[in-house]
This record gives C-alpha cells, structure tokens and sequence, in this order.
C-alpha cells in the first residue's frame, strides 16, 4: 500500500513537471531574449515589469557616484522603474534644451509634487505655472532689494563671529564639534532673521536641542526614498514604515512653521499699534512681503498654508544648500592644504589692505590670548562687507570648486508633459521624468577635461582673472528661468563665514571619521563633519 502510494506521488511530480516545463522555458527563452536586445543598451540592463530596481535599490545609497560611472560613459541614460522612466543627462546641450530652449515642457510636473507635496507644498521650488511665476516675482523683487542685502551682510557677519566664538570655546576645551551641525545652526538662524525677520537662538552658546532641524532633515531623506519605493502609497495609506515616520516629523515641521508665521504676523499687528498695520513700520523681509500679498483675498497667500509652503521652501534654499557647500568645503580644504595656505595668504593681504584703506590701526594679538583673539576677529569681520568681500577672487573660487564638484542639489527632475526628442537624439515620454545631474556633470572629462574629478580653483581664472561659465554647464545654481535668485545672498554668506574662519582657524579630521553623503535632495553628509578646531594667528 504503501508503496503504491509512493509512485502514485511520483508519477504525480513527474505529470506537473512535465506540464509547467515547457512553460519555464518559454519564461526563461523571453527573459533571455529581453537581456539580449539590451547588450548594447547605455544605462544598466533591464528586467521584465521591474525594469531597473533591484540594481538601482543595490546602489541607492551611491546613487550619485553610480550615475556618473554610467553618465561617464553615456552623456544620457534611461533608468526604467515600474510605472515610469527616468532618463539622466550630463551634455550641457541637454541641460540647455530642458532648463531654456524648451522650458515650457519641462515643469516640475505632477509625479515631482506628489513625491515632495507633504514637504514643500505649492512652495516655489515644487510650484508650476502662475504659482511660481507669483512666488519668483516676489522673490527676485526682495532679492534686488538693495535694502535686504545690507540687512543680509549684517546678520551673516553677527552670525559668523558667533560661530567663531563656539569655534574658539571648542579649541579650549580641545573638544571634537561636529562642523555641519554648526553650519546648519547658523544658515537656520540667518535665513529665520533675514527671510522671515524672527530670531530663534539654535547657534546659541549651548546649542539647544533642533528638534525641527531633525524632523526637517529625516522628512527629506523619506521623500526623497519616495522616487524609487514603488510602495510609499500604500506604506502612507497604512501609516506604517517610513511614511508613519514621516508623519510625525511633518507634524513638528509644521509646528515650528506655523509658530514662525503667528510670530511674525503678531509684530507687524504690534509695529502698527492698536492693532492696525503701518506699512511704513514694516520689516523688509520675504515672509512680511507674502504676508502683505495675503492681505488680498483673491490672492494665493491669503491663508497660513501658502504661507507655510513660501517659509519651507526658504529654508531649504537658504539653510540646507549653504550649509552644505561650507561643509564640503572645510573638508576639501583639510584634504588639500596647499589650497589652505592660498586662502590664508589671501586673507592676511586683503586684512592689511583694507585696514590701511580704512584706516583702522590693526590690534596686536595672541592666538592663546582669548580676549585679544577674538577681539582682532571682530575687527577683521568688521572690514567684511559686499565690495570688500569681492576682493577675494581665491577663496570666491575655491567655493565655486567646491560647488562644481560637491553641488548643494546633486540632481533636479523635470517632467515631461509631451514627447519630445532631446539634442543628442534621446527620445522621453509623456509622464517620465528627465534629469539633469550636477554632481555627475562636475566629474564628467567630456565637460571639464582630463582632471574633471580633481579639486582645482585654478580652473576658474584665465590670465589672472575670474572667469564666467556656462550656467548649463557648471549647474550648481541651475540655469534658465529657474535660475536661483540666492546665488549673490548664498556667495556673500559663504564668503563672509569663510573668511573669519579660514584666517583665524585651522582644522583637522577626526581620526577614522568617516565622510560621505546621505540618500536626499540636498548633499549633506551622512555622518556629519567630525573635526577639531586650532586657533592661528
């Protein structure tokens, strides 16, 4: 019996196997076929539905550096993932004809917003059509104030001399800081002064604990997982995984935003007494100008919400990208002293230049001499001001090599709303996504020759003189109509930190400390920038 009932399951294997077995091999035959008709594809190889995934979700968190191996061979590449396909380009023919030539085309588009809504809302750099048209209006009007600029100069040499305090209290007690949180801390407190005219005290003596600084930065790497998590829907439906995370840390975003926007509508109530506004009594910064568009009730700032957005999207242009590239360049200047020792020698001329200039008699100091130290950097920061700071052309491209190379938005996605077929001959599909690359363009021989991944300021000077570039090629601050208005606020602020620091300190790594990126929009460092900090005279 027993027996019987053995060959009975045999024979039973053997019909299934038989039957599924032509099955599998036509599976297998269509599979090969479809890895065969790609061998001379660019771009990494494709599997059937799943397209690109398993690959790219490999190299997720390289994603940059495994873009340009591909894009250094290809100046464009097509990365297919379910439901849609995203087509990479490097060629500044490309990046032109997407960024200027045939803008209309290439929006933000509906699958960008619906990846970054919960962030960034209808703010300028997730908004469209007359939205962002109203919002880049208002923008570049404050952006040319001659009034903000000097506002903006005042604030980011406050802020940089309190940074150089901390810096200094650090090489005292011989402590380890970590030099990105520190950065952060000061371009949030710049941006929440100048952009929305409220002080909020993060670069503090005692670095309080930023708990919208952490919900702000965890929310942006979620996002940006959105773009290849095929399941963040359904995760957001159920409020599971990162998406119940994301949850929470939208919840204390919004908190610290909304707080913003009562405060700063509280003063201008109070400036104009009796509860009545006094236009003439007004701040002038970004914040107070929407919030006097709202006045309007057809306008599209009337309620909290649109201000909300406009407050977010500031903040990450105005604290992540700045804080970002200042880190980079620390740690690009650590790794290549001679370029340290260019700066420092720029800066000891320019100091003794301007002060004969302005006639101000220079004081004596010693660098363990504390009062007298920081003394001599409030006189130092106190020769810094927009012309003056233009006579630093070293240290200016040293921050344009560092952006070249480390940029703040290591790539921007556009949509397509209708075919197209782009310079090189690459045909995108309504519905896709193309991408330009500028941490990828940075690197790329074809566009910057034979030394494109070395750090060279030398590059950016022809016969003596700073040289301009191509904004379609070097990308860092995009190009065409979405240019970005804060290139001057970004550079003035970056060059007045830069200067105080890099006269006054020296810096060091920290042993085994390890420096790479994380997976978000913005190029931050995944671990932080450990260091320890010298005073030098």
């Amino acid at each position: 019996m027993q027996e019987t009932n053995h060959l009975t399951l045999i024979s039973s294997i053997t019909y299934v196997f038989y039957k599924i077995l032509p099955f599998s091999l036509i599976f297998f035959s269509w599979i090969l076929m479809y890895r065969w008709r790609q061998r001379n594809q660019r771009g990494p190889k494709k599997w059937p539905i799943i397209g690109a995934t398993i690959e790219l979700l490999r190299n997720y968190n390289r994603m940059h550096d495994w873009l340009a191996d591909y894009l250094s061979e290809s100046k464009t590449i097509s990365v297919s993932l379910p439901f849609t396909t995203y087509t990479y380009i490097a060629d500044p023919v490309n990046v032109e004809h997407i960024l200027k030539v045939n803008f209309s085309n290439y929006p933000k588009g509906e699958l960008y917003r619906s990846y970054m809504d919960v962030l960034l809302g209808d703010g300028i750099f997730n908004a469209d059509g007359e939205m962002w048209k109203k919002q880049r209006k208002t923008a570049s009007f404050e952006f040319a104030s001659k009034n903000l600029r000097d506002f903006s100069t005042i604030v980011f040499r406050e802020y940089a001399t309190k940074l150089s305090s901390i810096l200094c209290q650090a090489s005292i007690a011989n402590e380890s800081i970590d030099m990105q949180d520190l950065f952060m801390r000061m371009t949030l407190d710049s941006i929440c002064k100048v952009g929305f005219g409220v002080e909020i005290g993060t670069l503090s003596p005692e670095l309080p604990d930023n708990t919208f600084a952490h919900a702000f930065d965890t929310a942006n790497i979620i996002v940006t997982l959105r773009f290849v998590d095929p399941l963040w829907r359904i995760k957001r439906f159920l409020r599971v995984g990162s998406e119940a995370l994301l949850e929470k840390c939208i919840k204390v975003v919004d908190e610290f935003t909304y707080d913003v926007i009562r405060k700063r509508k509280s003063e201008i109530v109070e400036a104009g007494g009796n509860g009545t506004r006094n236009k003439g009594q007004m701040k002038n910064d970004i914040l107070s100008r929407f919030i006097e568009l709202g006045e309007d009730p057809e306008s599209d700032f009337s309620d909290d919400k649109s201000l909300r957005d406009v407050v977010l999207n500031f903040v990450i242009a105005g604290r992540d990208t700045t804080a970002t590239t200042l880190s980079w360049f620390v740690y690009m200047i650590m790794t290549h002293p001679h370029v340290s020792a260019k700066i420092y020698s720029e800066l000891k001329a320019f100091e003794e230049r301007q002060a004969k200039e302005e006639k101000v008699t220079l004081t004596s100091y010693e660098a363990d001499d504390i009062n007298s130290f920081n003394k001599r950097i409030s006189q130092f920061a106190s020769l810094l001001n927009y012309d003056s700071l233009a006579r630093l052309p070293y240290l200016h491209a040293c921050i344009t090599e560092t952006l070249r190379l480390y940029p703040a938005v290591p790539q921007d996605p556009k949509g397509i709303l209708e075919d197209d077929v782009l310079p090189d001959g690459t045909k995108v599909k309504t519905g896709g996504l193309v991408t330009y690359v500028p941490y990828s363009m940075g690197r790329m021989v074809y566009n910057w020759g034979e030394d494109a991944k070395s750090f060279k300021p030398e590059r950016w000077f022809e016969d003596g003189v700073l040289r301009n570039v191509s904004p379609f090629k070097f990308t860092a601050f995009q190009a065409g109509p979405r240019i970005c208005l804060g290139k001057d606020s970004a550079y003035l602020q970056m060059k007045m930190t830069l200067a105080i620091l890099c006269r006054f300190f020296t810096f060091t790594l920290v042993p085994n400390h390890p420096v790479h990126y994380r997976m978000m929009t913005i190029l931050s460092m995944a671990h932080g920038l450990k260091l320890h900090v010298s005073r030098c005279v």
